[in-house]
């Protein structure tokens, strides 16, 4: 999600609730890379709507796939076999690669922290979880605990369902120090989306692995934002060479179809019996038909290796103007600003291009379809150079 935007209400006679801040266009079309606004400018998406546009607008394959799923069967429950639902993880699974082998498909990436997080909870019979500070992991009750600031600002509930205990991002041996025998789970984000894509130390991560498995906790990879290629790989944990027990994804997985997933590793899912996880939606064959087409269009179009040239490209041209350096990986970057990011953000979207912001008031924050071409980056670039610094 975004921090704050410009604007902070919707018109007055709107019956939508007012709980998000609202930025100061309307979009009426897209196409590829592009939002058309209500009143007719063009403006550059390196937002990705959350980033869960990752193969743009309008992509002629993923319209195709999901004309031809509800042409044949729009839905049906999970107690009827579905092959389009096995071809579906089984893509999953082998684009992964990580050897985590069974697939459990929702709807949203708070549901599927919330089913891993529960899963740990079960099979480990522990009362807390270890998330690291900074961290966003969702609103739903167990989500929304493992989420830094939740309580203080807008959690709701009058308790955590369990215990929570938040370590240090960077330092490997703090990290490493939270994680003790009454740990259920810990829940990462290998790269930090809302925190300003901050990428968590390769170190860090291995401590967690080794930590968790010589105590026998769970390691949940959120990767809801990071992951199915944004990151500059099929997901955070390739980048890192370290497997978790379960692992989580949403948004680019559906490229803006609401589905998610949960992964997870032989030792967790053979514990698992019938009934122990349930969802209605969750699997449905319009959700799985775009997941395997999504899937197919990342790997035949080389979308993962063009996040990578695009990455490096904007950490070439873009420390211009208020711009003194890039963090993040792959296409989940955070321009760090010498001024307000939401100034610098604002006057980006008067140029015709539409960027983030993040927790990190200093971060404007780039989330873009994986198209993203050099045209487009030396576009930003240039609007970028004619800021004040």
């Amino acid at each position: 999600m975004s921090s704050a935007a410009p604007r902070s209400t919707p018109p007055a006679a709107s019956h939508l609730a007012r709980v998000f801040a609202q930025y100061p266009f309307e979009v009426v079309r897209a196409d590829g890379v592009w939002l058309e606004a209500a009143d007719g400018r063009r403006v550059l998406d390196c937002y990705g709507g959350h980033a869960v546009a990752a193969l743009g607008y309008g992509h002629p394959r993923w319209l195709a796939a999901l004309a031809r799923q509800a042409h044949d069967v729009q839905f049906q429950t999970n107690a009827i076999p579905m092959a389009v639902r096995e071809r579906a993880a089984e893509r999953l699974v082998r684009f992964a690669g990580l050897g985590l082998d069974t697939v459990f498909f929702v709807n949203s990436g708070a549901e599927a922290n919330e089913n891993a997080l529960r899963i740990a909870f079960r099979l480990t019979g522990r009362r807390q979880a270890v998330a690291l500070e900074h961290g966003w992991h969702g609103r739903t009750a167990a989500a929304g605990a493992v989420t830094f600031g939740a309580r203080e600002k807008w959690y709701g509930f009058p308790q955590a369902p369990f215990d929570v205990a938040f370590a240090s991002r960077t330092d490997p041996l703090a990290a490493a120090a939270a994680v003790t025998t009454a740990t259920a789970c810990v829940i990462v984000e290998p790269v930090q989306g809302l925190a300003g894509a901050f990428e968590v130390p390769q170190a860090v991560l291995e401590a967690l692995r080794r930590r968790c498995t010589d105590v026998g906790a769970l390691l949940i990879f959120d990767e809801v934002q990071c992951g199915v290629g944004r990151c500059g790989a099929p997901f955070g944990a390739n980048r890192a060479g370290v497997t978790p027990d379960l692992l989580t994804t949403a948004k680019a997985l559906g490229a803006g179809f609401p589905v998610s997933a949960l992964l997870l590793a032989p030792a967790a899912a053979e514990r698992l019996n019938v009934e122990d996880l349930g969802t209605t939606f969750g699997g449905g064959p319009l959700a799985c038909a775009i997941v395997e087409a999504v899937i197919d269009i990342i790997e035949s179009e080389g979308l993962v290796e063009n996040v990578r040239r695009m990455s490096a490209l904007i950490r070439e041209r873009c420390i211009v103007g208020p711009v003194r350096a890039v963090q993040g990986a792959g296409l989940l970057l955070g321009l760090r600003t010498t001024r307000p990011a939401r100034e610098v953000q604002k006057e980006l979207l008067a140029a015709g291009i539409f960027a983030g912001t993040a927790a990190d008031p200093h971060i404007v924050r780039l989330l873009p379809p994986f198209t993203l071409a050099a045209e487009h980056v030396e576009r930003l670039a240039s609007a970028l150079a004619g800021l004040a610094p």
